[in-house]
């Protein structure tokens, strides 16, 4: 059966627009008249619906963090103990790790994580402690998560206590530092302005 654009606006609400992109983008090829209008037809543009209401699951994230490169192996126990878990209940699951420290707010993997939550396709995060996925903050990131439907599962297992004091160290030093710079480079900035004064 071969349907006018007025008429698969009407039977199925698709406007001419939407036709002539799904042609362009090769989704769909319209039957054309001899004076060369298009008509579509019906099965097409059911398959075509179908295809686009099957849209996969959203999944089960697993994030694992360490600090510092040196810490790979703690890395490598951490994404394991994950997995284990993921498939005890029999998820289907992505892997998200990175070597950045706790108290950077620019972390890769962190970001590409958040952004697969906004656009809803993401379930799950499960992650070994709250300071894996941050520091600081974790509850704003939790809420964050919450407010898009997405369930953070926090597992709590045994952690290497010589491991976790060593991060914590690291990322203390990093504030040190981060506070260190800002400091002294306003002190610079007013000492430098004043001699020009």
């Amino acid at each position: 059966m071969l349907l006018t654009i007025k008429k698969v606006k009407e039977l199925y609400d698709i406007s001419r627009i939407t036709l002539i992109n799904w042609e362009k983008e090769g989704l769909i090829t319209p039957v054309r008249t001899p004076k060369g209008r298009r008509r579509y037809k019906k099965e097409d543009i059911e398959k075509l619906l179908g295809m686009l209401e099957e849209k996969p699951k959203p999944k089960v994230v697993l994030y694992a963090r360490v600090s510092t490169k040196k810490q790979e192996e703690y890395l490598k126990n951490q994404i394991r103990r994950l997995e284990e878990y993921a498939n005890s209940q029999g998820w289907q699951y992505e892997v998200i790790s990175e070597i950045a420290s706790g108290v950077n707010e620019n972390r890769r993997g962190l970001l590409k994580l958040l952004n697969k939550i906004k656009r809803g396709e993401v379930e799950k995060v499960v992650i070994e402690y709250p300071d894996r996925l941050a520091r600081f903050g974790f509850e704003y990131l939790k809420f964050f998560m919450e407010s898009f439907g997405v369930e953070l599962i926090v597992l709590n297992g045994k952690e290497n206590e010589e491991d976790a004091n060593k991060e914590l160290a690291e990322d203390l030093i990093a504030i040190v530092t981060s506070f260190a710079a800002r400091i002294y480079g306003q002190k610079g900035g007013k000492k430098h302005g004043s001699n020009t004064g």
